[in-house]
């Protein structure tokens, strides 16, 4: 099939290309490189520098390419940054996202398979592992915008056809994860603590989350397209929370325990739980977590430190 990728540059996005191009797919990426790496790109895909929020040039790609499916994981993924900019983040995943959403069931696109996310729509909850239908109340710009993508997706499925599935990640760590800014404490971590710089620790570290391996949300973005009678939300994590605290203590047996434990001030506002339950999934597409914690974290180290001059 004929597979355009948004944000395909990207740490997740790249991986799926990988995978969807291994499978036999022909494979168009749209990225404008904002926070994606060229180097990221798989050279047996058709690269397309653009933006999202230009409708008329994505118009134009979706004409001239005539994509079957759809991939979408380009966006602004900095929480903090939704926080400090809420418009700019609704410009590019909102206004962006319904970009595609409104190209896509206009030309007719067979398949529309979203990333969105889990901890951040869901908010701070009693019940965990959280499940697809508890209430949804996002505590940052980013979780409100990502929801507001799946209204929209639903909308459009109900009204014009548009067959898609949105999958809400927990935290995703692993390989070609963006170490820079505020996203993906993983990465921030492993980065700081390769160039002998140390971590710190926002609060108690307390606050926990719901790890998911990069290779195991690929492996749920295929499993969304080969089903082709599914449609809906499913959340795509590990149902177990670690702490920051728990974190950085598995990311420093790395480094043989070098490291202090270091912490600095809370983050106003930062969520203080989250934890996703895959059962949904499970049942309906086959998916099941298959990396362990500590291996993830064990070759997401790996990657980093063959990688570190890259960044």
């Amino acid at each position: 099939m004929k597979i355009l990728i948004t944000g395909g540059a990207g740490f997740i996005g790249s991986q799926a290309a990988d995978a969807l191009i291994a499978n036999g797919n022909e494979v168009i990426i749209l990225d404008n490189l904002s926070t994606g790496f060229e180097y990221n790109i798989n050279p047996d895909a058709k690269f397309i520098k653009a933006d999202i929020t230009d409708f008329k040039n994505i118009e134009r790609i979706f004409e001239e390419e005539k994509p079957e499916i759809v991939y979408h994981f380009a966006a602004q993924i900095d929480v903090r940054k939704s926080v400090s900019d809420p418009m700019f983040d609704a410009e590019t995943n909102i206004m962006g996202t319904l970009n595609l959403i409104k190209l896509s069931a206009a030309f007719k696109i067979k398949k529309f398979i979203f990333s969105s996310t889990g901890g951040a729509i869901y908010g701070d909850t009693d019940l965990r592992p959280t499940p697809e239908n508890h209430p949804e109340w996002p505590l940052s710009p980013y979780g409100i915008a990502k929801l507001a993508a799946d209204k929209f997706l639903n909308y459009y499925s109900e009204i014009f056809g548009l067959k898609y599935i949105s999958l809400r990640y927990g935290n995703v760590y692993g390989p070609r994860q963006n170490p820079h800014g505020e996203a993906g404490v993983v990465a921030i971590f492993l980065n700081k603590m390769l160039n002998g710089a140390q971590p710190v620790i926002n609060g108690d570290g307390g606050q926990t989350r719901d790890y998911v391996y990069v290779a195991d949300v690929v492996k749920a973005n295929i499993l969304a397209l080969e089903k082709t009678d599914k449609t809906g939300i499913y959340n795509v994590g590990t149902s177990v929370e670690i702490s920051v605290n728990d974190l950085f203590k598995e990311i420093n047996k790395n480094f043989d325990n070098k490291y202090k434990e270091v912490h600095g001030p809370a983050k106003i506002g930062e969520q203080k739980t989250s934890c996703l339950s895959y059962e949904k999934i499970e049942k309906e597409l086959g998916f099941k977590p298959e990396t362990a914690f500590s291996e993830g974290i064990k070759k997401t180290y790996e990657w980093f430190l063959l990688n570190k001059n890259r960044r």
